[in-house]
């Protein structure tokens, strides 16, 4: 049976859950966070989300502030009984989970209660996890602490990046919402509470962390390129330029920390080192190492900051 549903939402990560459900459900409305101004035109961007809405000619609406009286009416006088939130950015104010017989699910991509928080991905690769996975989650007011009725693993591959093992998440996860909803319609849902005694949290990435730390090991800085590839990405500076690694792989050779061992930049770490395949100076193309170096010179000895 089609259900009345609001989504909420708003990256690409949402975006597949947005078309299996509208594709099987009815959407009243989707919820994302509100256009932006960026660059120095100052031009508006909506979320992908509101684009992918308005593509599926479903309302929007994007309110700076989702905890006020008009937005707590609209909530409990929709007539609808699932909210499905999917990366929406923002918490869920308290009083619109109490509202009576609303139930709010969250799509989470990680294995909860490992990973609760804003970058759950970025911070299995980085920590260089052997597997993640969706789950399936009731909202509470607590930060992804509520009882999770589905979870699927999901291997992270070597090769897998911050965007392949999100694309392949945001996949597993539309499939399990549609499940979930189905469950819970023939009264088979079973919710599970966590184990808070096991519960780790995933920080929002912030800036500094991009900045590249050549006295870590070979394997950490591969694993926090891959990671933060390709936003917010891994960068360097050199001659006051600042280059950010789109790709590297582990290399062999030993130097000096931050040092250009080879002149197809191979550099020095901790232990071992990287060998930069995919770089991009800042405003300029992603271009793989040969080609980058036939227009910017780094050379043998130079040392990387």
């Amino acid at each position: 049976m089609a259900l009345k549903i609001i989504f909420m939402g708003t990256p690409d990560f949402s975006i597949p859950s947005l078309r299996l459900l509208n594709s099987q459900h009815n959407i009243l409305c989707v919820y994302t966070q509100p256009p932006k101004k960026r660059s120095r035109g100052q031009k508006i961007y909506k979320s992908p989300i509101h684009l992918e809405a308005e593509n599926l000619n479903l309302p929007v609406k994007f309110p700076e502030n989702l905890d006020d009286e008009f937005e707590y009416k609209f909530f409990k006088d929709s007539n609808v009984k699932f909210v499905i939130v999917v990366a929406y950015g923002q918490m869920i104010p308290k009083r619109l989970l109490g509202i009576k017989n609303l139930i709010f699910l969250n799509i989470h991509a990680s294995l909860l209660p490992k990973w609760r928080g804003a970058a759950p991905i970025q911070r299995s690769i980085i920590g260089m996890d052997h597997q993640t996975g969706i789950s399936i989650m009731r909202i509470v007011p607590k930060l992804d602490a509520g009882p999770y009725m589905i979870q699927q693993n999901i291997k992270i591959d070597s090769k897998d990046n911050f965007l392949s093992l999100s694309k392949k998440l945001s996949e597993v996860g539309a499939k399990l919402i549609i499940e979930a909803l189905s469950l819970i319609e023939k009264k088979e849902a079973i919710f599970k509470d966590q184990n808070e005694k096991y519960a780790t949290y995933a920080k929002k990435i912030s800036k500094s962390e991009s900045e590249i730390n050549w006295n870590e090991t070979a394997q950490k800085i591969i694993a926090k390129i891959k990671g933060l590839s390709p936003y917010p990405g891994v960068w360097f500076k050199h001659n006051g330029n600042r280059i950010k690694i789109i790709e590297a792989e582990i290399s062999e050779h030993l130097g000096k920390k931050g040092e250009v061992i080879t002149n197809d930049l191979v550099i020095g770490c901790q232990d071992k080192s990287i060998k930069i395949t995919l770089l991009q100076k800042e405003g300029k193309l992603v271009l793989n190492t040969k080609s980058f170096l036939s227009g910017y010179k780094i050379v043998r000895g130079d040392i990387l900051i």
